[in-house]
């Protein structure tokens, strides 16, 4: 019964996997630990993503490499691309923004790596730590900077100064809020 969802997601069909989910275990794990929402995500298939979350799937699990749906959607490799809209659907349904794979990388440290501007302006927006540093003591600017993602890096330049400010008192921000007026000024540089 499990194998109806993994199929219906590989195939993007939101009404085969309607179909399968009645009865099916939403968390079973395939290949590599993932489940059929990592592998949703990871493709960035929305409406897929939104009916397993509806139907109780574990946007916290972990596969084999210690990925979760979010780490999943906000860079596939294969893909060469991730899935804002994805990210921010698991954000809203309670996935961590700050969770951790191998040698600490964070979600914002992944999208910025990967060049990924969409992905690093919604995880800004819901409040990760633009100053988090990896096992290596490297933040996503840092990393960012080694590649010629100049929209990333603006994005992270000002979200930094951002958070220096509320620090300092300089600004409007504080540290239990630290990206508050980078929330107002991605929304500014959207339009």
């Amino acid at each position: 019964m499990s194998q109806a969802l993994f199929d219906a997601v590989k195939n993007g069909d939101l009404s085969q996997l309607n179909s399968a989910l009645p009865g099916a275990d939403v968390n079973a794990v395939g290949e590599g630990g993932m489940t059929p929402l990592m592998l949703a995500a990871s493709l960035g298939h929305l409406d897929q993503v939104n009916a397993l979350i509806g139907a109780g799937a574990n946007v916290a699990a972990r596969d084999e490499r210690e990925y979760n749906a979010l780490m999943c959607a906000v860079y596939n490799a294969d893909l060469d691309r991730g899935f804002p809209d994805v990210v921010q659907a698991l954000i809203d349904a309670g996935a961590d923004i700050e969770t951790k794979i191998f040698y600490d990388i964070r979600p914002l440290m992944l999208a910025a790596g990967a060049g990924e501007a969409g992905v690093v302006i919604v995880l800004l927006n819901a409040g990760v730590d633009p100053k988090a540093r990896n096992e290596g003591g490297r933040t996503a600017l840092m990393m960012v900077k080694d590649k010629d993602y100049v929209d990333v890096i603006n994005l992270l330049h000002e979200a930094e100064s951002m958070v220096e400010l509320g620090e300092d008192g300089g600004g409007c921000g504080s540290r239990n809020a630290p990206n508050s007026n980078v929330v107002t000024f991605l929304k500014k540089d959207q339009h």
